[in-house]
This record gives C-alpha cells, sequence and structure tokens, in this order.
C-alpha cells in the first residue's frame, strides 16, 4: 500500500477546493480516477472528513503571523534570512505551537522555527526548530579526525543503553537505525550538519531527524528538522538554502572568540553529533516527543483518515 506523502497531499487539496466550492460530483469523479490508479478507495465520506479537517487547520493557521524576509534572532545575536518555500514564526509563536499544539514540554533557548510556505501549524510535513545553546565556544580541532562509521557503532550503544531510562519516563524505546545523511562539517561557515534515521518503538514510519549546528563565538545555533524519513528528498534538495541561511552576527561569530575571556566547550565536533550531553539531558525522549507529536499527533483528526484510505506501510 502507498504511504502519505507531498504529492498526494497537493492532489488531495485540489480535490478538496472543488469538494468545498460544491463542485463534488467532479471532485468524486477525480477521486475515482485517482484511487483506480492508486490502489485505494476515496469516498464522498473521506473527502468530507478531509474538508472539516483542512477548514480547522486554516482556522489555526489564520492566527499566526508569518515572516518571510531577514529576521534579526535574539537581541542581535544572529539574523537569519528565510530561505525561498519557507516561513519563520518567532520564539512566542513557536513555544505556541511547540507546547500549545504539539504538546511538548517547554524548551529554554528556542529562537523560532520554519514552516514549509504551504504547510500549516496542525498540518506539516516537517519543521525545522531553531534555538540556542550557549555552552561555550565549541573547538573543532578533531574534525578532520572523526571517524564517522566507528562513531555511529556508539551512539547506536548509547541509545540502546539508555532506552530503560526512556521508557521509565514513559517516553518508549528508541533504535537508532543509521545515518540518514553522514556528518560533514564546513571549516570555512563554521557550520555542521548530519541526520539519523530513528525508530520509536514500533512505529511503522522511521523518524528524520536533521541536524544543523551553526558555531559560534559562545555556543551555537540549532537548526532540527524533524519529520518522518519520506521528507528527506525534499529536506536535502533544499538544505543549502537551510544551511545558508542563518548568520552569527559581529561581535558573536567564531572567529570573534576570545581565549581569555570566553568559556570553551567540554566537547569538540564528534561530541556535538554524537550528542552524549543532550542524551543525558533527555534529548531523545523530547525528540521521541517530537516525532509522535508531528508526525503522528498533530494531524490526529486526519490519523485515521489516513490509515482508511492507505492502511498499513509495506515493509
Amino acid at each position: 500500500m502507498k504511504t502519505l506523502n507531498l504529492t498526494l497531499l497537493a492532489l488531495f487539496a485540489s480535490l478538496l477546493s472543488l469538494y468545498a466550492s460544491d463542485e463534488k460530483e467532479e471532485a468524486q469523479q477525480q477521486a475515482d480516477t485517482l484511487s483506480s490508479a492508486d490502489e485505494f478507495t476515496l469516498s464522498s465520506e473521506m473527502l468530507e472528513e478531509m474538508l472539516a479537517y483542512k477548514k480547522y487547520s486554516d482556522s489555526i493557521d489564520k492566527t499566526f503571523t508569518y515572516q518571510y524576509d531577514k529576521i534579526i534572532l535574539e537581541d542581535d545575536l544572529a539574523e537569519i534570512d528565510v530561505p525561498e518555500g519557507y516561513k519563520f514564526v518567532d520564539a512566542e509563536q513557536a513555544d505556541r505551537i511547540l507546547v500549545d499544539l504539539w504538546n511538548n514540554p517547554k524548551q529554554e533557548g528556542t529562537l523560532g522555527m520554519l514552516l514549509k510556505k504551504e504547510d500549516t501549524p496542525v498540518s506539516t510535513s516537517y519543521a525545522i526548530e531553531i534555538s540556542y545553546s550557549e555552552e561555550g565556544y565549541v573547538s573543532d580541532e578533531d574534525a578532520e579526525d572523526i571517524d564517522y562509521d566507528d562513531l555511529l557503532e556508539q551512539m547506536i550503544e548509547d541509545t540502546e543503553a539508555a532506552n530503560e531510562e526512556r521508557v521509565k519516563l514513559g517516553y518508549g524505546s528508541a533504535q537508532l537505525v543509521g545515518w540518514a545523511s553522514k556528518p560533514f562539517y564546513d571549516a570555512n561557515s563554521k557550520k555542521l550538519h548530519w541526520a539519523k534515521e530513528i525508530k520509536f518503538n514500533n512505529e511503522e514510519i522511521n523518524t528524520l531527524n536533521y541536524n544543523v549546528r551553526v558555531l559560534g563565538r559562545k555556543g551555537y545555533i540549532n537548526l532540527n528538522v524533524i519529520g518522518d524519513m519520506e521528507v528527506l528528498p525534499d529536506v536535502q534538495t533544499n538544505m543549502d538554502g537551510i544551511l545558508g541561511s542563518v548568520h552569527f552576527k559581529e561581535g558573536n561569530r567564531y572567529e570573534d572568540f576570545n581565549s581569555d575571556i570566553d568559556k570553551v566547550a567540554a566537547y569538540g565536533i564528534g561530541g556535538l553529533v554524537a550528542g552524549k550531553l543532550l542524551a543525558k539531558a533527555g534529548f531523545f525522549a523530547i525528540l521521541a516527543k517530537y516525532a509522535k507529536v508531528i508526525i503522528f499527533g498533530i494531524i490526529a483528526a486526519f490519523g485515521a483518515l489516513r490509515k482508511k484510505i492507505f492502511g498499513s506501510k509495506e515493509d
């Protein structure tokens, strides 16, 4: 059976436009054609459910203010040029999405969030959470010496070892499947990015956790892309724009580091990728909650409908 993807969402949007404008007969004819080609049944009842969901999603969307140009982050700490195809919400609105709509615990350091331009906070293909961690200057002296295959093996072991604690906290188990995109560090721009494929509990669809770190004088900016594995091609297509969108302002840049007065982080590039400190602070537990909410929770009204349409994903 087929799984939900962005192409089908676009087709559904077209059908809903017809259905909402009372062109129900034409919409059902197109639905029947689509159903025949893609081996699922899309009934008028399902279209009604999808229309109700879309109206709900649109009503929430209208309560948010989006920005599309250059935005200054955190009292002149950094700036973001919103990449093409995305829209930005500020820290207050990002917290509203993460905490109020997606039922996540409030996190310190949130600077904002990027959503795809066509998405809404309750109908999200993937989101890019932007935050700042002031943990000190991260030395990149180890960057060229890291064996990422060896590092991955250790990360898999660490993830497995932490499962007992995660289960006790109520977040379930996690399995690090492997790299979805192997770590790459650009020594010129001081930007690091990598992606992990993670399986939570017995979920049918694995989670994509794409990480971008922009190194600065006193810490780093996090851009955490979280969605399911099906969005990986879209993220990779847009990665250059995402990487180029965020810059520290003068005085906060990596090259502005002053060894006489500035704190140095207790880890380098390898530690940043391995994320042991983040894991101890409950990072995987939080990620599990993000994954469940973003992929399976925020579209709960559509989740049952998705099963009706697509059934279970085949191995």
